[in-house]
């Protein structure tokens, strides 16, 4: 086809993939929490981020045991852990 130009394929790797089980669908639509600031979150109980919320994310708390960490749900459904205390009640 004249005028178009593909993309190059590209193969990501494993770590691009977000586990099955750290989804929830559908996601959550109402919040309980917001992050206070940027901060990181884990699949599991790593010490290597995953991935990081931006200051701002509205978040469901799902679980907290009174540690350091506790596990969240973002509007995407995306069920991780980060820090509590980065955490502000809406």
């Amino acid at each position: 086809m004249e005028g178009f130009t593909r993309p190059e394929a590209e193969v990501l790797d494993e770590g691009s993939l977000v586990p099955g089980a750290n989804l929830i669908s559908p996601p959550p639509n109402q919040f309980t929490h917001v992050l206070a600031r940027a901060q990181p979150y884990y699949y599991g109980r790593g010490r290597r981020p995953d991935g990081e919320f931006p200051e701002g994310t509205k978040v469901v708390l799902m679980t907290y045991e009174g540690g350091a960490r506790c596990r969240v749900a973002d509007g995407r459904g995306l069920y991780v852990e980060t820090k509590y205390d980065g955490l502000k009640k809406l």
